[in-house]
């Protein structure tokens, strides 16, 4: 059974079987690769999206790198405990703090970044740049459709849009309580 329609567009279920199956396989290269520098996804996310923007207020980080806020604060004690990153008073808000990286930190991250940015070329190197530069773009385009499409802002994490609603789903969830009990 053929599963090429006969118009030549693939289904979506074939795109998104597609779409599933690189991803795994860049998805194992791009583990291994971070694996191999001694820290972990989340370490490794933690301190390059520190790398590349500065101190950042822990939530920020925690959207950035697609972690719920528990994972992000344990991340970051973690890194903490290590010796990787500091905590910093903001500067106009008393009640946040900033998460910096230290010198070690920046010793661990720079060359673990380097190598695991020069394994990833080597996965993608299949495709030419111009191929390159347009799977980003169309990816991003599926990608910011397919957050508005389940309810998120594109300009959210999907992990910041989760924690935003459980507190909708207490209030909801204890309305239906009280008019059972008022009924």
């Amino acid at each position: 059974m053929d599963s090429e329609p006969l118009d030549g567009i693939p289904k979506s279920a074939d795109v998104w079987l597609v779409m599933r199956k690189a991803s795994y396989w860049v998805q194992r290269h791009g583990q291994d690769s971070i694996a191999a520098t001694g820290l972990g996804l989340s370490d490794f996310a933690v301190l390059k999206a520190l790398l590349f923007t500065g101190p950042l207020p822990v939530n920020v980080i925690g959207s950035k790198v697609l972690l719920t806020s528990g994972s992000i604060t344990s991340a970051v004690d973690r890194l903490e405990g290590e010796g990787l990153v500091k905590r910093e008073a903001h500067p106009t808000d008393r009640r946040a703090s900033l998460v910096a990286l230290t010198a070690a930190g920046r010793s661990k991250i720079r060359p673990a970044s380097q190598k695991h940015a020069g394994k990833m070329a080597d996965i993608v190197s299949v495709l030419e740049p111009g191929e390159q530069r347009e799977l980003v773009r169309l990816m991003k385009k599926l990608g910011k459709h397919a957050m508005r499409a389940y309810g998120a802002d594109p300009a959210g994490s999907p992990a910041q849009k989760r924690a935003e609603a459980r507190p909708q789903l207490g209030r909801r969830t204890r309305a239906v309580k009280e008019t059972a009990v008022a009924g």
